[in-house]
């Protein structure tokens, strides 16, 4: 079997997936906040009672404890690829920006 990907180039596209799926994390955690507040005001705006929709915004703060937690798993997998890093390669210092990212997919798919 051919090794088609060099360390370097699996180490970037890893970085570049890692860092977009800690955003989308937080992007899903803003929206979430965004809806509670939502509905939050919308029951009091709208004079319908105080507990109505209650079962709703539970679910809701559930599922956002839920968001949290897998960023705490989603920080571990950071740390232990960090570490993986190190052991294969030399380390990662720094972790590359979306940037570099990107051009060196780009670098990598024109001399494919």
């Amino acid at each position: 079997m051919t090794n088609t990907m060099t360390t370097d180039v699996a180490q970037l596209r890893i970085a570049r997936d890692l860092h977009e799926a800690e955003a989308a994390l937080d992007e899903a955690l803003i929206r979430q906040a965004r809806l509670l507040s939502t509905m939050v005001s919308a029951r009091r705006e709208t004079g319908v009672g105080p507990f109505v929709g209650q079962d709703a915004l539970m679910r809701l703060v559930k599922s956002q404890q839920s968001m949290l937690d897998a960023g705490g798993e989603l920080a571990r997998v950071h740390g232990r690829l960090s570490d993986i890093s190190v052991e294969h390669n030399g380390g990662n210092d720094t972790c590359p920006t979306s940037a570099e990212l990107e051009a060196q997919d780009l670098v990598v798919a024109r001399a494919a």
